[in-house]
Parts: C-alpha cells; structure tokens; sequence
C-alpha cells in the first residue's frame, strides 16, 4: 500500500532566505516537490510559466476562486497568489511529499482543510540582517524595502502557529534542521505504519 504523502506549509517573511533554503532542500530529497502557485503578478525576466509560477490575469484568477479551485489563496503586496486544490491531492495521493511556499493567511486556510499537514516558520537572525538582505537584493526602494519590512513584522507575530520554527543564522545549519523536520514526518507512526505495514504483520503475527 503507498503511504499518501505528507503536506508541508513553509512560510517566513521577504528576505529570510526561505526560496534559497527550499532550493536547497529539493536538491538534498529529490524526493519531495514545491506546488507551483498561481500568480496575477506579472512574469519577470528568467522566470518561467509553470516552473516559477503559473501566471494569470485577475478574471481568470477569480474564476478559479470561485470555483473553490484553490486549497489556499491570498493577496499579498497587491497580488494574488493561490494553491491549486486537484494538484495537490493528486501528488499526495501518489504518495508524493509536497511544500507549499505560502504565507501566514495561506498557512491558516491549508490547516483548516488539511489537518494533517506540518508547518515550518522560518526567522531571520535579527531585524538588521532581514532588512539588509532586502536591501542587497537591489529590485525595491527604501519606500518599498520600509513597507516590506511593515510586513515581516506582521507576518512573523505569526510565528506560534506553526509546528516547528527554525531560524536561518547560518544557512547549512539551517537546511540541516529543514531536512530533520521532513525526515522526522516520514518516521512518524501514522505513516510507519502503512509504509511498513506487511513488515509489521510479518513481525507481530
């Protein structure tokens, strides 16, 4: 029997490394996938549609809203972003592990309908080094790089929410405890038990 795959929230406010660290993470478990979110953000240079994101405009977006296409979705910096409900339950049931990169709203949305998803909050190290990693991005200015840092503070009163809470001061480390977290889930007993479950009968009976 496939085990069905275990749900993954990641969220943590603009500039504390989190895309690095799932880049990083996917290339240490090839085995686990990020659901590509729907966007009505426009395309930027290097991106690429249904790799990045999949793109949309604001009609075709609500559409799918109200549809109930969506597992979460949210506006953020006056964009929507969302989660596609049918891709998600088709990996899970394949018995594929999936990270969704949302936020703190998104993060609430999946744990209503999927109560058995793991969440991880990730911090930066201190204010300082949040706001200079978004000042060393060079894209925002001091108006925008003032506002998104409103935001963080916001998003991360949010932190106790999640399941686990990692904080990026040093990125191996760091990934090193992501890696733990998923490892962790895929030992837990309620999915043990149906990975290894003609083990077990084997060993008790």
């Amino acid at each position: 029997m496939t085990a069905r795959g275990q749900l993954f929230i990641v969220s943590a406010p603009s500039g504390a490394g989190k895309t690095s660290l799932i880049k990083a993470l996917l290339e240490a478990l090839p085995d686990i996938m990020v659901s590509v979110s729907y966007t009505t953000r426009k395309q930027r240079s290097g991106e690429t549609s249904g790799v990045d994101y999949h793109f949309s405009d604001q009609n075709e977006f609500q559409t799918m809203v109200n549809q109930d296409d969506f597992l979460e979705h949210a506006t953020v910096f006056g964009h929507s972003y969302g989660t596609s409900r049918a891709h998600v339950d088709q990996k899970l049931l394949q018995g594929i592990d999936v990270i969704l990169e949302i936020d703190w709203q998104g993060a609430q949305q999946v744990r209503k309908a999927m109560n058995d998803s793991c969440s991880i909050f990730i911090l930066p190290p201190s204010k300082q080094v949040l706001e200079d990693r978004l000042k060393g991005r060079g894209q925002d200015s001091e108006e925008i790089i003032a506002k998104r840092m409103r935001t963080a503070v916001d998003e991360m009163s949010h932190y106790d929410e999640y399941d686990f809470l990692v904080v990026n001061d040093n990125f191996d480390m760091t990934l090193t405890e992501l890696i733990a977290v998923i490892k962790s889930q895929r030992l837990a007993m309620r999915r043990g038990k149906l990975v290894n479950a003609t083990l077990i009968e084997q060993l008790v009976n």
